[in-house]
């Protein structure tokens, strides 16, 4: 007899293709609840300056990479050829396609398509998926992903039943052929889309393989637990679990186990791992470091944008899971800072590598854990083309995740952004709030809603943790406990037009990081010593091309900062949005400062040198300074030291 849950699958399925709403699906017994339910892709409509990053990136390498990067070309395995059949393929299409159908646009769901009709239509009377030369189960991972997203976006009937083939055949491969290399410490990622189809079809199996996929993995709660890297790693010691980008996807690994346990000990794990790479680790941009592998806290080392994109994907996930405002305070610093840092502002060119104290972008050794001479050049494939083809998932995904269900009935704004939302509520009732704001660079966010008709329903919204004195009134009136760093619930009768607002104060804060050295933030912002910058043109490759930057302005400034009252040290100049808000040229929020110059901070290994242990001195002439956003500097100082004076910030 065909069981309940696959007669309400084939319902759904149906329903999902032909409602104009998609389709929520919260986690089935015996997974534990979730905080929030993800919302499907398509729900999540950007709009603004948000919108304008995801038409920038469609118009840059994102839109164009397929048509002159041979991994990506017609002859790739993805696609029936004979050429690249491990992870470029699936690398790309998991952030070309959820940017091509948050754009709705033609051009870029076509070339979507492609992939994802290929894999639907070449699937083996066996179950596998992929090239036939590719016996790896990692890359098969990343196109699950993919196709998760493309069902919920589409409802095509063809994907639940390939995915339940795929898993039946993986599960009684694995015991012979168990996960290799890469799989072993990404295999949260597959057990994510497990359980997604877990949620749609009840069958239990499907739990069996998650924790399979759990058994044979790496247990990063393990590492964790006992950390032993606790500074830089040489390249002698360096292994696939002080990988940056490993670790950046496994920073979800706990969360997801303890939706198959609901055991607090692995929930605790999930902050046992954040707190050990900040730590150890961490940059004042938000990242820890990584330059292939960790790299300690010093702020001339790197991090991989790979590293980047999937730490953001994993603080979505855990969002969902375990619903503390604290990850969408990391995600929002990701976002908006180490993202576009590493990207020049048309998007046709990406760095492998991006430092927070970024001098010069040139071809040249530097101190990096393990990576090669071009790693923090901006251009098409600097060092490795993983990012090359990984780098796309970063916006679509943020944009799609800035709202999530609340279980039973509900919406939670979990980071922000100028977006709309829109879905169904209990009672078929279909719901949209749109999302009108300039943060991060404004302090007021706008929120109307406009349901059917008149609906109770829990709004949640998420207090940033640096957001003192944030209030948030109803049609004008205040609403009580707003708390930074916590979740304020509203619940009420939502009529249509109901207007929202909230004010998140950006005072201006310092904190404390290598070598007693502070940077500065303001909201959700880390704010760099903008220098001047030349672009030497090295490579053509086809449209794109690789660059070196060289600065044309001092940058060993240290700041003269009152530390008990920072902003008595800087002034703020607001400027008018322009389309690229992460452009130097054009920012719009600066800040300005004073300074002194250190003669004595030189370059070394042609990156800034060793920072000088604050507080320092100066006979140097003071300057006035210009602090920009992080994302729009390229080249940047963004820890300082700071000049003898004052009370010490606090620490990060």
């Amino acid at each position: 007899m065909q069981s309940y849950f696959s007669v309400l699958a084939t319902l759904l399925a149906v329903a999902t293709a032909q409602a104009t709403e998609p389709v929520v699906f919260p986690n089935q017994s015996p997974l534990a609840p979730g905080a929030f339910a993800q919302l499907p892709l398509t729900s999540v409509t950007p709009r603004g300056w948000l919108r304008d990053q995801l038409q920038i990136q469609a118009a840059g390498l994102t839109g164009h990479l397929d048509e002159f990067w041979p991994d990506l070309g017609p002859h790739s395995a993805w696609l029936g050829g004979t050429g690249e059949g491990w992870e470029r393929g699936p690398y790309y299409l998991d952030g070309l396609l959820p940017l091509a159908y948050l754009l709705d646009d033609a051009k870029l769901i076509a070339k979507a398509r492609k992939w994802v009709d290929w894999t639907l239509e070449h699937q083996r009377p066996n179950g596998a998926i992929g090239p036939e030369k590719n016996l790896d189960w990692w890359p098969n991972m990343l196109m699950l992903k993919a196709l998760t997203q493309y069902q919920e976006a589409t409802g095509d009937a063809r994907v639940i039943p390939l995915m339940r083939r795929y898993f039946a055949y993986q599960a009684s491969n694995l015991d012979e052929r168990p996960l290799h290399e890469w799989a072993i410490f990404r295999w949260q990622d597959e057990a994510l889309s497990v359980l997604w189809l877990y949620n749609r079809t009840g069958d239990k199996s499907l739990l069996d393989l998650a924790r399979k996929l759990h058994q044979q993995g790496h247990d990063w709660e393990a590492q964790f637990a006992s950390f032993g890297y606790t500074d830089r790693v040489e390249k002698s010691q360096a292994t696939l679990s002080t990988h940056g980008v490993n670790n950046a996807m496994a920073l979800k690994a706990a969360a997801v186990w303890y939706l198959l346990t609901n055991n607090g000990a692995d929930r605790e794990a999930a902050y046992q791992m954040l707190r050990e790479l900040d730590l150890y680790h961490a940059l004042p941009n938000g990242i820890f470091s990584a330059d292939e592998h960790y790299a300690g806290r010093n702020p001339s080392q790197g991090t991989e944008l790979c590293a980047v994109v999937e730490a953001m994907f994993s603080l979505e996930t855990e969002m969902a899971i375990l619903g503390d405002a604290v990850f969408g305070d990391r995600l929002e610093k990701i976002a908006f800072n180490p993202l576009p840092g590493t990207f020049t502002k048309d998007m046709w060119g990406h760095q492998y590598d991006q430092q927070p104290n970024q001098v010069m972008c040139t071809l040249a050794d530097r101190n990096w854990a393990t990576n090669g001479p071009d790693s923090n050049l901006f251009g098409l494939e600097p060092n490795f083309g993983c990012c090359t083809a990984n780098m796309h998932q970063g916006w679509p995904k943020f944009a799609a995740s800035l709202w999530m269900a609340v279980p039973g009935g509900g919406l939670a704004a979990v980071a922000y952004a100028p977006s709309e939302v829109h879905t169904t509520l209990p009672g078929s009732v279909p719901v949209s709030i749109v999302e009108d704001t300039e943060y991060p660079f404004r302090d007021r966010i706008s929120l109307t809603a406009n349901p059917a008709k008149p609906i109770q329903f829990p709004l949640v919204l998420r207090i940033p943790g640096w957001a003192a004195g944030a209030s948030v009134t109803v049609n004008g009136d205040p609403v009580n406990d707003v708390q930074p760093g916590r979740f304020l619930k509203v619940e009420r009768t939502w009529n249509p037009g109901d207007r929202v607002e909230l004010h998140f104060p950006m005072a201006i804060r310092v904190t404390k990081w290598y070598h007693n050295s502070i940077a500065v933030e303001r909201g959700p912002l880390v704010y760099s010593l903008a220098l001047g910058e030349t672009w030497n043109k090295l490579k053509q490759f086809g449209p794109a091309v690789d660059w070196e930057v060289f600065p044309t302005t001092p940058w060993n400034y240290a700041l003269a900062v009152n530390l008990a009252n920072p902003a008595a040290s800087f002034t703020v100049e607001e400027h008018p949005l322009t389309k690229q808000p992460f452009d130097a040229e054009a920012a719009p929020v600066v800040l300005h400062a004073k300074g002194r110059r250190l003669t004595s901070w030189e370059i070394e290994e042609s990156s800034a040198g060793t920072l000088p242990v604050s507080p320092v001195s100066s006979k140097q002439s003071e300057e006035s300074l210009r602090l920009v956003p992080y994302g729009a500097a390229k080249l940047r100082i963004t820890a300082f030291p700071y000049l003898a004076d004052g009370a010490q910030p606090a620490r990060e």
